[in-house]
């Protein structure tokens, strides 16, 4: 098992921004990982006090083979000078591929929380 981490920023917080950076994020971590949604165990969401309006998880639901992958949302920890309007999301994915193989996505801003891996 292997885990992929992505992180996405937000500039509002409204249902239909909030589920569609969810969806790009996890769209384009299985995509450059090519992840089969069949072969993830769990995909956990967090998300920073400023977003209110809608779960993540309820964007990446809408991504075909999601329908049956397990989902959980959660509060990130409110830590002095953290990013703000963030969505993080880590993929529990069975597979072979080495760690150092495996490609974590950062978008928007939040490309700036691991500017060492980010492309």
């Amino acid at each position: 098992m292997r885990g992929i981490r992505g992180a996405i920023t937000v500039e509002e917080n409204t249902a239909e921004v909030i589920r569609g950076a969810a969806r790009d994020l996890v769209a384009e971590m299985i995509k450059r990982n090519n992840v089969d949604p069949e072969d993830i165990g769990a995909a956990i969401f967090s998300a920073t006090d400023d977003i209110t309006a809608a779960f993540p998880a309820s964007g990446a639901r809408q991504l075909p083979g999601f329908d049956m992958v397990p989902l959980f949302d959660a509060r990130q920890m409110d830590v002095g000078g953290a990013m703000q309007m963030c969505i993080r999301a880590l993929l529990l994915v069975d597979s072979d591929v080495k760690q150092r193989d495996i490609q974590h996505v950062f978008m928007g801003k939040a490309a700036q929380l691991r500017p060492d891996i980010a492309k």
